[in-house]
C-alpha cells in the first residue's frame, strides 16, 4: 500500500465508528472472525481498545492485520484502522 493509499483511507477513516471492542479477554478466536467478517463487508473497519485491556492499540494492530489478512492503516490512541479489498461483489471498493 502506497503511504498516498493510506493517507486516503485514514482520511476515510475518520468518519467512521469503531465496529468492533477489544476488551479485558483480548484476541479471542470470536473477535478475530468478527473482524474478519466486517472487513469483509465493509473494506475499511475501526476497531476500539478499551483501557481496562493488558495492551494498546498499538501492541496488536501487526498481530491482528496479519490473522484476517489485512493493512494495518494506523492505530492511534486506542483505535484501530484496517483495510482489505472485500471479495464480496456487492461491496463498492474503497480503493
Amino acid at each position: 500500500m502506497t503511504s498516498s493509499e493510506r493517507a486516503k483511507l485514514r482520511g476515510l477513516a475518520m468518519t467512521i465508528e469503531p465496529v468492533v471492542t477489544i476488551g479485558k479477554n483480548g484476541l479471542t478466536e470470536s473477535l478475530i472472525q468478527e473482524i474478519d467478517e466486517q472487513l469483509e463487508a465493509k473494506e475499511l473497519i475501526k476497531i476500539n481498545v478499551l483501557k481496562n485491556a493488558d495492551f494498546g492499540a498499538k501492541d496488536v494492530i501487526a498481530e491482528i492485520a496479519e490473522s484476517v489478512n489485512a493493512q494495518p492503516v494506523q492505530a492511534l490512541g486506542n483505535k484501530i484502522t484496517l483495510y482489505r479489498v472485500s471479495k464480496r461483489k456487492d461491496v463498492k471498493h474503497i480503493l
